[in-house]
This record gives structure tokens, C-alpha cells and sequence, in this order.
């Protein structure tokens, strides 16, 4: 299963790359709110950042009113240089740059501080747009969810170990993330475990997110083993690759210290069978 994140994750690494190939090209269609870097070689008044207005309309020195909504950086270049060469300049060489996706914000979703749209810088990166959020909340889960709809209207989709981008800090999960992506953060869910055999009381437990849950802590909650009980206990759980795993504890050099405790996980079955000896 972790094999498959990996090759998602390169997939959708590749097509951030294509992507912002794309934007770089200027086949990104500009929209309100957009932050757009001018640059006229001749006229150096007409250098500067502008933000596009909500008609989508920008407005610059020596020309006015310019229509900047649904054209490619190209094309607004165009457009300008136009409007200047018409004006009585001689030459007009103009570059076109949008930095910030502001028209197509990320969509920010569950455990983090301030969810909801967030625009984007030309360069943001998954972290960077986690941190615009204001981070992840305590209640967070395990994976964050990123998926992206290309133009052709599939849609991508790739999961990311919280772990591996946040606490490890591995800069091959950190991917780039582009104007209208969606990450998605589910919060943590409660853990719930099965007990069966010889426990004093056998059944379902749950540990509500941020309850540290082990065998011991299990165990003590369901009153412990009874009389009868063997020493080795059982503990299955569903595995990465399908199917179910068995983990064998010798609970008596856990209690003891000799032997770690066994951090639980969700869905785990405990299996305390009868002793014969």
C-alpha cells in the first residue's frame, strides 16, 4: 500500500510539474482578485505589481482601463503592449507574471486552524499552503488527501503520511500544489478494539483521538486477564498488504517491563485464550 502512495505521489508530482509548465507557458487564464507582475522594459513607471479587480479589469499609467479576465499572461501582453505602441510608443516590450492564484484559491478541509480557500503563491507547496491555514489542528489524522482536476476533467488524487511531510520533513511528499487544488486533512477518528476470551470483561473498546491506547492501557480497561488466562496473547490486525496479521505478546514480560508495550490500533482484534498449564 505505501508503494502506491509512492507511485501517486509521483504521479501527481509529475503532473504538478506539467502543470506548472502549463502556467509558465501562459495557458493559466487570469481571473479577479489575481496579483499580476508588470514589466515594460521601455517605461519603467509601468513596472509594478497590480491586483486584478473584481470586473477584472486592471488599471495602469499611460493607458487606463485594461481587460485582464480569462486572457493568458501572453495575451495580456499583448493586450498592453497594443494599447502602448497605439498611444505613440515607439516599441513596447512587455512581460506578463502572475504571482498569485487569487481568482482559483486551494481548498483547505478538516484538522487544520482556519480551513476554507486560500489563494497561492506562483511556487506554493503543500507546507506552504498547510501553514497558510494556520497549521494542522490537534485532532488531525494520519494522511492528507490532495487532489487536482486536469483539464481534461479526470480527476488526481494522492494521499500523504502526515508523519512523513511534517515530522520526518521529506521533501519528496512535499508537493508543488497549484490554483484550484483541494486538500483535504480528515481528523482523527476514535479507536475502537475487540477483546475476546479469558478477560474479565470481554467486548469492544474505545479510545477517544489523543487517548494513547496499548495493550496495557486495554487491558486494565477491561479489568484484566482472569484466572485462567494464558500468559501469550494474540493481537490481530488488518495488514498493509490485505488480509490480517498476528502479533504474539508475552504479556507477563510486558508487564514487567522487559518486553515493550503494543500500541494499539483501530480495528485490532486481542485474542486471550485459555491456559492449560
Amino acid at each position: 500500500m505505501k508503494r502506491c502512495f509512492v507511485v501517486a505521489a509521483l504521479a501527481l508530482l509529475t503532473a504538478s510539474v506539467c502543470a506548472q509548465q502549463a502556467e509558465s507557458t501562459g495557458l493559466y487564464r487570469i481571473g479577479p482578485r489575481d496579483q499580476i507582475q508588470i514589466h515594460v522594459e521601455e517605461v519603467e513607471d509601468l513596472n509594478q505589481e497590480v491586483t486584478v479587480a473584481d470586473d477584472g479589469t486592471i488599471n495602469l499609467p499611460m493607458i487606463g482601463t485594461v481587460e485582464a479576465q480569462e486572457l493568458t499572461e501572453d495575451q495580456l501582453a499583448n493586450r498592453i503592449r497594443d494599447r502602448l505602441e497605439s498611444r505613440g510608443l515607439r516599441r513596447a516590450t512587455v512581460t506578463i507574471s502572475v504571482t498569485n492564484y487569487r481568482s482559483r484559491p486551494v481548498s483547505v478541509l478538516g484538522a487544520v486552524v482556519s480551513p476554507g480557500k486560500h489563494s497561492v503563491p506562483r511556487q506554493a507547496t503543500l507546507l506552504d499552503v498547510l501553514l497558510e491555514a494556520g497549521g494542522v489542528a490537534p485532532n488531525h489524522g494520519e494522511e492528507i488527501v490532495v487532489r487536482r482536476r486536469a483539464s481534461n476533467g479526470l480527476s488526481d488524487e494522492v494521499r500523504i503520511a502526515v508523519k512523513d511531510l511534517i515530522e520526518l520533513g521529506n521533501p519528496k511528499v512535499n508537493l508543488p500544489i497549484l490554483a484550484g487544488d483541494l486538500i483535504n486533512l480528515p481528523p482523527a477518528r476514535d479507536l475502537t478494539i475487540l477483546l475476546i476470551g479469558e478477560v474479565s470483561n470481554a467486548g469492544s473498546l474505545t479510545f477517544p483521538v489523543g487517548q494513547r491506547a496499548t495493550l496495557l492501557t486495554a487491558m486494565a480497561r477491561a479489568g484484566g486477564l482472569t484466572e485462567n488466562a494464558s500468559n501469550k496473547i494474540r493481537i490481530q490486525r488488518e495488514s498493509e498488504a490485505g488480509g490480517r496479521t498476528e502479533i504474539v505478546v508475552d504479556f507477563r514480560r510486558v508487564l514487567n517491563n522487559r518486553d515493550p508495550d503494543v500500541p494499539l490500533q483501530d480495528g485490532d482484534l486481542i485474542i486471550v485464550k485459555e491456559s492449560f498449564f
